[in-house]
């Protein structure tokens, strides 16, 4: 595994292999989430971009030089977007940004950011960017299902569902600055089958924060 298509294929391959339903957005579309629940997302999505973006800070501070610097400090950008888009939606169920502070996270829904924050401080320039690469599309289509439910079920309007939108399209300019760090980082001597591991690793804890949500709730 020498080039970004190698380790890509061997990432999506790995991922598909593990993919299992998403039930807090099964529910979700067929408007069985109760709404307090939405608060809970909320909550749970404020600690989760909060840590991702020291994350992606910390991970363009550990590499300065571009194309990981420029990815990362896009992210960054990013995600402080994701959080001022946040306040709207949590407004929207009568959450304050105290309240949003105030949230006790679920452990098991925050392993997600944990383990980015675990790769931005020990791993290559290439972990993380070959997960954004292999997982981009699988969770913009979950992100686009949770805005699209929002409005058709639970009588939100656009703008209070911006967060989702924001998170539904990855931008090809994101993508191809991920392409080039993970090339430039197998080039300097990143271990290809590490960055694979953590793809196949923040697919899966991304899809246990959206399961967390959905415990207890009956289908």
């Amino acid at each position: 595994m020498n080039t970004v298509t190698d380790v890509l294929t061997a990432a999506r391959q790995q991922i598909s292999r593990e993919t299992e339903p998403n039930r807090f957005v099964d529910l979700l579309v067929c408007g069985q989430v109760p709404k307090e629940r939405l608060g809970r997302l909320a909550g749970e999505l404020y600690s989760l971009v909060g840590s991702d973006r020291r994350s992606f800070a910390m991970l363009a501070s550990r590499f300065p030089s571009p194309p990981a610097r420029d990815l990362y400090l896009t992210m960054v950008e990013g995600e402080e977007e994701a959080l001022r888009l946040l306040l709207d939606f949590a407004a929207e169920l009568g959450m304050g940004e105290q309240e949003l502070r105030d949230y006790e996270p679920q452990p098991m829904a925050q392993a997600y950011p944990v383990c980015l924050s675990q790769s931005a401080q020990f791993g290559s320039s290439s972990d993380i960017a070959l997960g954004l690469l292999a997982n981009a599309r699988e969770s913009g289509e979950i992100y686009s299902c949770v805005a699209d439910a929002l409005i058709s079920r639970y009588g939100f309007q656009e703008p209070a569902v911006a967060h989702f939108r924001f998170f539904a399209d990855t931008p090809q300019s994101l993508l191809d600055q991920a392409a080039a760090t993970v090339e430039s980082g197998l080039a300097d001597g990143d271990d290809p089958a590490a960055a694979v591991r953590c793809a196949r690793i923040v697919h899966s804890l991304e899809s246990q924060f959206w399961n967390c949500l959905a415990r207890d709730l009956a289908f």
